[in-house]
């Protein structure tokens, strides 16, 4: 995501402090709300006017992704106690303030991710995101591997170009297959042994799609819809296998593959909000 102007940035504040409305946060609410976004360093509230602090901070750090995931949370159901309702009000006001910036807050698996907003003006386009790469790298163990899943993601956009959409569902399958099983066996190296499944544990390298988004699921570093909505990620990453999709009788195109994104970054915004709480 690019960044934000000011004047946006100020009228979102608005909205999160939302002074003598229903969804009003003091000072510590607004801590509590930037750390449950893992934003880095979180700043204690100084006491001045909360939407100019909350102004201050979101515009005076250069990580997008960090005010795009704060953005997705404040639309999160699990903000409120009576979870989408209230959350679907606030995305429909912060949608309105975003729209000049021609981005926009979409459910995704029951999941909130920021997406481009269509030529329509009403679709929202999802793709893999321009600060991919430092968003990935606070979660894997070397910048080896992180180069190596770039490539995979160079090579999955490069299908897309080029009308090459059952290759890009394909690259995209394997991206989020192999991101997964380095975050989990890095997070709690004990996985290095082995899987849990059932009685017996699973080799690493013999760990399936499944196992991996089971796993995480099971730990709470993603949240159920988002494991729930990756099975048409993993049902198309087969598409390797021909008779698969033939099986499926799916023709991919563009709007395939960006369908296709969307389950995987609502995975990786849930993957990079719970590694604050990863005690190493």
């Amino acid at each position: 995501m690019k960044k934000l102007d000011v004047l946006t940035l100020e009228r979102v504040a608005r909205l999160i402090v939302d002074i003598d409305g229903p969804f009003e946060r003091r000072g510590y609410q607004l801590e509590q709300l930037l750390r449950r976004a893992a934003w880095p360093s979180p700043p204690d509230y100084d006491g001045s006017p909360r939407i100019a602090w909350l102004t201050d901070v979101m515009a005076g750090t250069d990580d997008h992704a960090a005010v795009s995931r704060l953005l997705c949370r404040i639309c999160d159901p699990l903000e409120y106690d009576d979870g989408r309702s209230s959350a679907e009000i606030i995305r429909q006001e912060l949608n309105s303030l975003l729209a000049a910036e021609r981005v926009a807050v979409t459910y995704v698996a029951g999941r909130p991710v920021l997406g481009e907003v269509g030529t329509d003006g009403h679709s929202t386009l999802f793709s893999a995101p321009e600060d991919l790469e430092e968003r990935i790298r606070p979660l894997v163990s070397s910048e080896e591997f992180l180069q190596q899943l770039m490539e995979r993601v160079t090579e999955t956009q490069i299908c897309e170009q080029h009308g090459a959409y059952g290759m890009a569902l394909i690259g995209i399958g394997s991206f989020t297959e192999a991101l997964l099983l380095e975050v989990l066996t890095h997070r709690d190296p004990s996985l290095q042994r082995g899987f849990p499944q059932g009685e017996k544990r699973v080799a690493p390298e013999r760990a399936s799609f499944a196992l991996l988004l089971d796993t995480a699921r099971t730990r709470g570093w993603i949240q159920m819809d988002a494991h729930d909505f990756m099975a048409i990620v993993r049902e198309y990453r087969n598409f390797v296998h021909l008779r698969k999709q033939r099986e499926r009788g799916v023709v991919p195109d563009r709007d395939t593959v960006g369908m296709c994104w969307g389950p995987v970054l609502a995975v990786l915004n849930d993957l990079e909000t719970t590694r604050e709480h990863i005690v190493v």
